[in-house]
């Protein structure tokens, strides 16, 4: 227990400039390379007030001319700006859903894809009033399926999951007019707003993106998160390892890379196949070792214990290891860099998505009806590939920490029931939660997400930040490359618990869990805001009033603010480390910050200084407890 130590953000470094140095052997680029030849970055960019959604322009407002040619102002540019932005985070999480209610109908006990968790299937059943007495498992299963794509496109009514928030939130959403109706008009309707000569009204604009973000957290992303967990299984706690040194010398190397979990499971499946386990070995590996990046490895982590080898910022460093046979990418986040870095190695760059297609790269189609002969085609490929690796170029960094990650809500009602008292509690709630949270033994929660973004010392602001947290009681949810980011310094080892101030550290001690819970990819936000939604029901208060906040310290994607959109939406007053492009406009900076909290009882707050973040999220804490009498 006492050889415990956190793995540093300068250890994080020194491991990737080492690894740098064999990328100038080879003449390979990096992002290092690049963001200094994008700095500095366009100001109009940054500030949100460049239009060019007509091609009467681009315009872009100054001083001298504060119209566009339409006569669009900066408040309107940066308006369109920002809900278009969120358009594009909605379509991407909900088209990800779309794909797993795709492959949900595909299931069959012979065939690629089963179900794995039947109970939660009836439960889904039964939460959308359909029958399932007397039914075939796969039967409902497709049923459900066809039920959840319809809710991509259906004419009338609201998104099917928006019952599992409190009646008040509902009604919140009702009276804003930010319930999200079918998923894929929320995204046509950002996209026609904001076509030339339509909204140019910031409180419009910004209602719309609330609605947008919202189509994905309570729909898209929801149904990608339940519907995953009916196919691979509803994560629970499992033990794993995280960083670049879960990659091994003596095996064949291949890194799962995306967001699809569809590709990811496959490819797991085949990489334990006796066939090509033997193949590796007549080829002189000691076998064939599967590690992921980004929230691919989140999925096959928190299902099957798969290490996860590093988070965004990470792709291009496990090609520089020289001992990576293939990188197998599906959609999101997958930087178009690994085609000319792959071929400075001997590493194959596999892409399987017609949504993300690339050049210098394997392209093999990956469908769910054809998904086993694919992976074992993507394998085969990979371990063949082990007799080109080139030895002088291997170096693979000895960083590696122990993490169990696995919490979806189900596991935490399952870890909660352990500690209540099974004579007197009602199992399957999170009350021993809510006891802990009002008696002050934790003083509150924090759900961190997000990306890694290079305006921001790569993983420090969420490393920092965990560790600011949980050592005055507070203790953190997270998702997708916040979670890697603890992982891997860390802070998902149950040990880090002495890391704790006195109250959490009883609750890890007591509950066997670490500080900080590994809940899942990006997608899987939407899991935090039904344990959000439980917190509150079980507390009896609203989603507002718990003391609980949103984190995205690095974020960078458009489906980070999609998610922002809807966590705020929710009524989680929600923290950004990184600014949105809306700066330019002091109406948007004022709806976003202050204005919106009139609909959803929250709103955001932006503080570059991760320090000073820190601080207002923890004063943001101690106001609502007090607000609470607690």
């Amino acid at each position: 227990m006492g050889d415990f130590k956190l793995t540093t953000i300068e250890e994080f470094e020194e491991a990737t400039n080492r690894l740098l140095e064999t990328g100038a052997k080879v003449g390979a680029d990096s992002w290092q390379l690049r963001v200094k030849n994008q700095t500095p970055h366009c100001k109009f960019g940054e500030q949100g007030i460049c239009c060019r959604i007509c091609s009467m322009g681009p315009c872009r407002i100054t001083k001298k001319s504060p119209r566009g040619i339409c006569g669009c102002d900066a408040h309107g540019i940066a308006g369109r700006n920002f809900l278009r932005f969120t358009a594009g985070g909605a379509a991407t999480h909900s088209d990800h859903g779309r794909e797993i209610c795709h492959t949900l109908h595909t299931v069959s006990p012979d065939g690629n894809y089963k179900v794995k968790d039947s109970e939660k299937l009836r439960r889904i059943a039964k939460e959308w009033g359909v029958e399932t007495e007397g039914k075939d498992i796969y039967e409902l299963a497709h049923e459900l399926s066809e039920m959840a794509l319809l809710e991509y496109g259906k004419p009338f009514g609201v998104q099917r999951w928006l019952k599992r928030a409190p009646e008040h939130t509902q009604k919140l959403w009702h009276e804003a007019g930010i319930e999200p109706r079918a998923i894929d008009r929320e995204v046509s309707t950002a996209m026609h707003m904001t076509h030339m000569g339509n909204s140019s009204k910031p409180e419009a604009l910004v209602r719309q993106s609330l609605r947008a973000g919202m189509s994905d957290g309570w729909g898209g992303s929801m149904c990608g998160t339940e519907f995953s967990d009916v196919m691979f299984g509803t994560p629970k706690p499992v033990d794993t390892e995280a960083n670049l040194g879960v990659m091994k010398e003596d095996e064949v190397n291949i890194i799962v890379h995306g967001h699809d979990p569809s590709l990811s499971e496959m490819i797991c499946e085949y990489a334990e196949d006796p066939e090509m386990i033997q193949l590796a070995k007549s080829l002189g590996a000691n076998g064939i070792n599967v590690a992921g990046v980004c929230c691919t490895s989140n999925e096959v982590a928190m299902r099957r214990g798969i290490p996860m080898a590093g988070n965004f910022l990470q792709q291009e460093n496990v090609v520089l290891t020289g001992a990576c046979e293939a990188i197998v990418v599906d959609v999101q986040c997958i930087f178009p860099a690994l085609g000319p870095l792959s071929k400075c190695f001997h590493t194959k760059f596999i892409t399987t998505s017609p949504i993300a297609q690339m050049p210098d790269s394997d392209f093999i189609l990956f469908e769910a009806e054809t998904a086993g002969e694919n992976a074992k085609k993507i394998v085969r490929a990979a371990v063949e590939n082990f007799a080109n690796r080139k030895k002088e170029l291997v170096h693979i960094p000895q960083l590696k920490q122990k993490a169990t990650v696995g919490y979806s809500v189900e596991a935490i009602i399952k870890t909660l029931d352990t500690v209540a008292n099974s004579q007197i509690d009602v199992t399957g709630t999170t009350k021993p939660l809510v006891d802990c949270i009002t008696s002050g033994v934790i003083r509150g929660a924090v759900a961190m997400v997000g990306c890694n973004n290079p305006r921001v010392r790569p993983d420090s602001a969420h490393i920092e930040l965990m560790k600011k947290l949980i050592k005055n009681d507070i203790i953190v949810v997270l998702s997708g490359c916040s979670a890697q980011a603890a992982a891997r310094a860390g802070l998902m080892d149950k040990r880090a618990k002495d890391l704790c101030g006195a109250g959490l550290k009883r609750v890890c001690e007591l509950a066997d869990i670490p500080p900080v819970l590994h809940m899942g990819s990006c997608v899987d936000i939407s899991r935090m805001m039904v344990l959000a939604s439980q917190l509150a029901k079980d507390a009896g208060v609203n989603i507002s009033q718990l003391p609980l906040v949103g984190c995205a310290p690095e974020w960078m994607s458009e489906k980070a603010v999609s998610i922002g959109n809807y966590v705020v939406a929710t009524g989680i007053d929600t923290f950004l480390g990184v600014e949105p492009q809306v700066s330019g406009s002091d109406q948007m900076v004022h709806w976003l910050t202050e204005g919106i909290r009139d609909w959803v009882e929250a709103a955001y707050t932006v503080e570059l200084d991760i320090e000073k973040l820190g601080d207002a999220m923890i004063a943001r804490i101690e106001e609502k407890r007090v607000a609470l009498g607690i």
